[in-house]
């Protein structure tokens, strides 16, 4: 199928994107890129409020990109060719914001559930900002020792053992940890393709024998979930086993609005 207007310039941004951040270092968090345009977590000192849509144009690989725009390409084309450039693009987007948020929403969980299991340390709301912002490798010297500090003060007032130390480690690794990618905001392409298409029958690389779209996308989503457990990811970055819920958070974003526009009988005209 050609590619509709609205891809290619999604596309388009995308690559811009990818490049500009590559002239700027490389894909990590210390590339001034990432620092104003990836996901970071509210509590976290780099967060700003545009990231939730930036970190839908930032990706953090070759293979990341060429595989979210490839999917965009093939999906999406297919979309916007019913539906127009608006709807498209309010549905894209909407989906890539149902995905930062309930990633988010995990994070929270997850980082209020490793403070909690250190609440007899006693430490205000201004301390655990301080832990959750410090940077571990100039925390200590190099035979090992915590350098002298606001950190070490803090600690040493909690009477902080190795294991509370290790748990408020954990909490500030997942509240430092960045987001980038297309993909939650393609998961939700994928889920309205089915739903659309659902007889529509896609192939995969390692699978040779075309698959039907209501079963493909549900197949698809169920792996990337395990991957995501795991450490890792079909589409996009999911490293930390963590970010496989922005995947989840797309698709189920591009569902709950199809069964909304389809109960509602959804008025085209309002897009044209």
């Amino acid at each position: 199928m050609k590619i509709t207007e609205t891809v290619k310039q999604l596309i388009i941004i995308n690559v811009l994107f990818f490049i500009g951040t590559m002239a700027l270092g490389n894909f990590s968090s210390y590339n001034p890129a990432f620092r104003i345009f990836a996901l970071y977590y509210p509590e976290d000192q780099s967060f700003q409020f545009w990231q939730l849509l930036t970190h839908m144009f930032m990706h953090g690989g070759y293979m990341h990109i060429l595989f979210n725009m490839f999917a965009l390409y093939s999906f999406g084309s297919a979309l916007e060719h019913f539906w127009g450039g608006k709807k498209f693009l309010f549905f894209y987007i909407s989906c890539g914001l149902g995905a930062a948020l309930l990633h988010t929403g995990i994070n929270y969980i997850q980082i209020h559930s490793l403070l909690d299991s250190v609440s007899t340390l006693g430490l205000s709301k201004a301390d655990l900002h301080l832990v959750l912002n410090m940077d571990y490798k100039s925390l200590f010297d190099a035979s090992g020792h915590m350098i002298e500090g606001p950190i070490k003060a803090v600690l040493d007032r909690a009477h902080c053992n190795q294991e509370q130390f290790g748990i408020l480690t954990e909490a500030a690794a997942i509240s430092q940890g960045t987001v980038v990618g297309a993909s939650g905001a393609i998961y939700g392409l994928l889920t309205a393709f089915a739903f659309m298409f659902p007889n529509a029958e896609l192939g995969i690389m390692f699978i040779p024998i075309p698959i039907k779209a209501k079963y493909f996308v549900p197949g698809i989503l169920a792996v990337d979930l395990f991957l995501g457990f795991k450490g890792s990811s079909l589409f996009g970055s999911g490293g930390t086993g963590i970010a496989h819920f922005a995947h989840i958070g797309g698709a189920l974003t591009g569902y709950l609005m199809m069964l909304y526009w389809k109960k509602n009988q959804f008025n085209q005209n309002r897009w044209n």
